[in-house]
């Protein structure tokens, strides 16, 4: 007997970290959400490690962050070595103090952060359909009809949209006929979780240049543990690679001791962005529309941006609070994105692996020269915070983004006012996801009536110093969106009604 289908809002397909947090966030909305995965069970290996500050403002959204950050680690400072010697060593701490609740740098890798967000989907009864696939689907009227394969035979499940978060090889991509141009790099890399000692295990990002190779050390949770990167010996290419294989030069240059490898795996990296992130009630996320070189730590991060930016416009629509033409936003807000970041890493993974002469100088002479002279500028320090952790995404060329009131646009990150009120942050009223209406200093006459007919809640934060610091306008009114960018910013409250009756949405109330 076949297994029996199942009918819901959303379909998801791909249990990975973006799959994950769009089904945790979409539940958290009341919508009815099944995810689907080929594979047995969760990933047993850490791969991504690096969580940003962005994702943990995301997560402080849902009550995650705290404990992201009690089972990660965060890294204290980076080191450059050229050739064994130790050139430059960038103090991180709080590097991002002032700009976000989490100024700093967090380790905590993927597998671990999968069984988490599994664990709190479990909270709301929802379980992972294990070694089913996707196999096709179809818009089917005023939903999706797919067809899934698993252990107990083929199933039919009906649902009103179907995300695809099905990784570089996505079904729901090639359903589509959606190109994914791009390339492949020449270099084969490995990555590998080890037992060590030595001078470079030590809580810190060590990185080793060479001529021909190159070696990132990564800290994990539990001292002596650490995540390396590498090249591959040329001559080891094309056949199995094993840990034997690994060149050893960079190693060796890091004075490191390997005492015990519990992972060991290859891969080469890939640069690519799909041509659409949506095709009718289909949406593609993380993986299944970009994927990129590792630098930076971005490619988990910026799927989940990809959930989260995509979940509350389903809510919303499912809901009945939106026009369905709110999901116009989602391809255009994430697209722009994802193509100037696979750009940015494909040049710094470029010279991080070239073994062009130019290449070789930049990054073992030029680099380790200026690094230790930008990093002791504050201006620096602050723009590398928001590059890496996120926190400068910005939608404002989207058509939800409007207005400007001190230094804040439309489609601006909110920007982060520490202790506000005695009640919190200005972003503790964020747990609503739902549209609200912020105001720094005194709310102009009728906010509170006009708020009140719309469903917003309004919040009042006392004017200070960290307001002005932060650019926001004295007096100003700031719609803000369910994912925490400003919609809105005027000094005019009545084009808070007008805004929302243009774009057809409305607070949930």
């Amino acid at each position: 007997m076949p297994e029996p289908g199942f009918d819901c809002d959303v379909l998801i397909a791909g249990a990975g970290p973006s799959g994950l947090v769009l089904a945790l966030f979409l539940a958290r909305q009341g919508v009815r959400v099944e995810i689907v995965d080929k594979v047995a069970g969760p990933g047993t290996t850490s791969r991504a490690l690096a969580v940003q500050a962005r994702t943990l403002e995301f997560y402080q959204q849902i009550g995650l962050a705290e404990t992201v950050d009690a089972r990660g680690r965060r890294v204290p400072a980076f080191n450059l070595w050229v050739a064994g010697r130790h050139r430059a060593r960038a103090i991180l701490g709080e590097i991002g103090a002032g700009i976000s609740p989490f100024p700093y740098a967090l380790v905590f890798p993927q597998d671990e952060h999968e069984q988490l967000l599994i664990e709190r989907l479990r909270e709301h009864r929802i379980e992972v359909h294990r070694q089913t696939a996707l196999m096709d689907f179809s818009e089917d009227g005023g939903g999706v009809r797919a067809r899934l394969e698993s252990a107990g035979g083929a199933r039919i499940a009906t649902a009103t949209f179907i995300a695809g978060c099905d990784g570089a090889h996505s079904r729901v991509r090639e359903t589509l006929g959606v190109g994914f141009p791009g390339g492949t790099y020449e270099h084969t890399f490995y990555v590998a979780d080890v037992e060590g000692s030595g001078p470079t295990v030590n809580g810190e990002i060590h990185v080793d240049f060479d001529r021909a190779d190159f070696v990132a050390v990564f800290p994990l949770k539990e001292d002596g543990h650490v995540r390396l990167v590498g090249t591959v010996k040329d001559e080891a290419r094309g056949h199995d690679v094993a840990w034997e294989d690994v060149s050893r030069t960079a190693i060796d240059h890091l004075r490191m001791r390997v005492s015990r490898v519990n992972w060991f795996s290859t891969y080469r990296v890939h640069h690519r962005v799909a041509n659409a992130f949506r095709r009718g009630r289909a949406f593609l996320v993380g993986d299944a529309a970009h994927i990129h070189s590792p630098v930076g730590g971005q490619g988990m991060n910026t799927g989940i941006g990809d959930a989260v930016n995509l979940s509350w416009k389903l809510a919303a629509v499912l809901g009945g609070r939106a026009d369905a033409s709110l999901l116009d936003t989602y391809e255009p807000e994430r697209i722009r994105f994802a193509r100037r970041l696979v750009a940015t890493t494909d040049r710094g993974f470029t010279g991080v692996t070239s073994s062009s002469a130019l290449a070789r100088i930049f990054r073992m002479d030029i680099v380790p020269a200026i690094l230790p002279a930008l990093f002791r500028l504050e201006w620096t320090r602050r723009f590398f915070f928001r590059t890496v952790s996120q926190t400068g995404i910005e939608y404002r060329d989207s058509r939800l983004s409007e207005g400007r009131a001190g230094r804040v646009q439309g489609g601006d990150r909110l920007p982060w006012v520490p202790a506000a009120n005695p009640q919190g942050d200005n972003f503790a009223p964020l747990t609503s996801l739902d549209w609200q209406v912020h105001v720094y200093g005194d709310a102009p006459g009728g906010a509170e009536a006009l708020c009140a007919s719309r469903g917003l809640r309004l919040h009042v934060f006392a004017w200070s110093a960290a307001a002005a610091h932060a650019g926001l306008a004295r007096n100003a009114v700031y719609l803000i969106r369910p994912d925490g960018y400003v919609g809105l910013a005027t000094e005019r409250l009545e084009q808070v009604g007008t805004y929302l009756d243009a774009r057809r949405v409305r607070a949930a109330g």
